[in-house]
């Protein structure tokens, strides 16, 4: 075989190593979602891409089948074909059998060198850089390979598989989506500065609805603006104007005895025409939705839904009620500020080593504004106020502090045993001891 010829070959050789490394990259990179896409646009090869996906042991067997036999054959055309030349020429100035060892070497990284280069680091990177086009592109080409080496392929897999279920091993791919692969899809479209930061943190509040409880969103007991059943009009009146809300809890006697629920919009029509406003009308007063305080926020939306309410009172094991929930309330812990209103802000960043932070604030919200991942014991409590008092094992009282995690956390306002402020503030970083040292000698 003449230099030409071998080299042509070489050439033939590299480009089929190379399609069948463009092949299998593209096929494992590919992502099923964006393939499912094309296919429903119309696209019949990522219907077929995908169905590779689905089943890819045989696909994969005619890569390797061919990978390896296209290197062997590469190995002994380049040998015989560059391995005369680079002997002759080392020969000027080498012993003729140092020369015949030193060429086949020389042969030897070359033509591994054409084949490292261009038949898989330069294919595999463009398979990389855009695999869902490569593999729709191979797609066609690779099921006529399929077919052509059926024989080969059907031997080298049921011994791959003999020896998978005699190791114990899966066959299969798991192609369950789980919310943590879609929170990882997310957290790299943030990074990418395809998702805004504002968008990312509303996805990934959704996700954690199944595991908030309701009483991390709720407005407590004692915040809870209501009305007594028997309540005259002129008391109404004069709290729809000291507290305007949207829905107000109807009681019998007191707040642990709820009968129902009136709407704003149906006392503001009476006081605009004039009208008295009496709480034991006919129709006034709607049936309330009472939930438990253990269902989390993903169970308190299902219940909205059933009811087509969007207010409901939330009581504890005791039948005592331990504050309201709103189907704003649950959006806000979703959406954050685009929902909720600025003036009950309850989280303030003083600056950029201190934080003002409400008692009743969900933990949720305080470790992702300071930055940590968990706080110790967080199955036995809901609030910051709840994690000051189980830390301290008591009653908070003012100036009472705890310092864990690299943050302080100090109790600044005390209302009636309700912690209202708790001021957190960075601890400093501790000094190593060679800098304390050198700067007690400096001194």
């Amino acid at each position: 075989m003449t230099l030409l010829q071998s080299l042509l070959v070489m050439a033939l050789l590299i480009a089929a190593s190379a399609f069948f490394s463009m092949a299998e990259l593209s096929l494992a990179a590919s992502r099923r979602l964006r393939l499912r896409q094309m296919a429903d646009e119309g696209d019949a090869r990522a219907a077929r891409v995908l169905q590779m996906q689905e089943q890819p042991g045989d696909y994969f067997t005619v890569v390797q089948v061919c990978l390896n036999a296209v290197a062997i054959l590469g190995g002994i055309v380049g040998e015989g074909a560059f391995s005369p030349y680079c002997t002759a020429l080392l020969e000027l100035w080498l012993p003729e059998r140092q020369a015949q060892t030193l060429g086949f070497l020389a042969s030897f990284l070359l033509v591994t060198s054409l084949f490292i280069l261009f038949a898989d680091l330069l294919p595999k990177r463009l398979g990389m850089a855009h695999p869902e086009r490569v593999a729709v592109l191979v797609a066609r080409p690779m099921r006529w390979s399929m077919r052509l080496f059926k024989p080969l392929i059907w031997l080298y897999s049921s011994a791959a598989d003999a020896l998978l279920r005699l190791s114990g091993l899966p066959t299969q791919r798991d192609e369950r989506v789980t919310s943590d692969d879609i929170l990882a899809m997310m957290e790299a479209g943030a990074r990418a500065g395809v998702l805004a930061a504002p968008e990312h943190q509303a996805m990934e509040n959704l996700f954690e609805l199944d595991t908030r409880s309701v009483v991390s969103s709720m407005s407590p007991r004692d915040r809870v603006a209501y009305f007594l059943r028997d309540d005259p009009d002129p008391v109404i009146r004069a709290r729809i104007a000291r507290e305007p809300f949207s829905t107000y809890p109807v009681c019998e006697g007191d707040i642990d005895h709820v009968v129902g629920y009136v709407d704003a919009k149906d006392l503001f029509q009476r006081a605009l025409n004039n009208q008295p406003i009496s709480l034991a009308e006919e129709g006034l007063v709607r049936k309330v939705l009472i939930v438990p305080d253990r269902l989390s926020l993903a169970e308190v939306l299902e219940q909205f839904r059933q009811v087509h309410e969007d207010f409901a009172v939330i009581v504890n094991e005791y039948s005592l009620v331990v504050g309201v929930v709103t189907l704003n309330d649950v959006m806000s812990t979703v959406m954050g500020d685009l929902v909720g209103p600025a003036d009950e802000e309850q989280i303030v960043r003083r600056d950029d080593d201190s934080w003002l932070i409400d008692g009743i604030t969900p933990i949720a919200d305080v470790l992702h504004a300071l930055g940590l991942d968990e706080l110790p014991q967080a199955d036995e409590y809901e609030t910051l106020a709840g994690f000051l008092m189980v830390m301290l094992r008591r009653v908070p009282r003012r100036t009472d502090s705890v310092a864990l995690g690299g943050y302080k956390f100090e109790v600044i306002d005390v209302d009636s045993y309700r912690i209202d402020q708790v001021l957190v503030s960075r601890l400093p970083v501790p000094a190593p001891a060679g800098a304390v040292q050198a700067a007690t000698v400096r001194s």
